[in-house]
């Protein structure tokens, strides 16, 4: 079962390895990240940052869904990180069970004009567009950079920035 997916452009680092698998009581993460699922070295790094005790796979987005749709993943809680609010629609499309949907960290290394929403999350419009469409599945879509941080809605954040 998908507990929490996660926009998170670093995928796996300490706040998700340490904080976020245990505040949610996770069996394992999954990344579904296409660069990252072709990247040997990529994805050898960042299983050495998961605790032994948490699996972790790195498929691209479309095997993560086809991975997510198996049973024995239903059995399981898991984190799903994605590195951009579009790959994040593209799984909430397919599931409509997701008990969290949180954007971490997102925009900084990526081009283009951005619209700051926080010190953590910067998105360009195409993104902002992405995020509306995914509020519109996830409607508590929520900005959460740990889970000791404030939570914010991001349907209470896009209405500050639209026109």
């Amino acid at each position: 079962m998908i507990v929490a997916l996660r926009v998170d452009e670093r995928l796996i680092h300490g706040q998700v390895a340490m904080t976020w698998t245990k505040a949610l009581k996770l069996d394992g993460l999954v990344v579904a990240n296409d660069e990252a699922a072709n990247n040997e070295i990529q994805k050898m790094s960042l299983k050495m940052a998961v605790p032994q005790e948490i699996k972790c796979i790195i498929k691209t987005v479309e095997s993560a869904i086809q991975l997510l749709n198996d049973p024995r993943a239903q059995k399981m809680r898991l984190m799903v990180l994605v590195t951009t609010v579009k790959d994040a629609v593209t799984i909430c499309e397919r599931f409509q069970d997701i008990e969290l949907v949180n954007i971490g960290n997102a925009g900084k290394m990526t081009d283009g004009e951005k619209i700051t929403f926080s010190k953590e999350v910067m998105l360009t419009q195409e993104e902002i567009d992405h995020l509306e469409t995914l509020v519109k599945l996830y409607p508590n879509t929520e900005f959460q950079p740990t889970p000791a941080m404030e939570k914010k809605l991001a349907v209470n954040i896009l209405k500050n920035i639209r026109r």
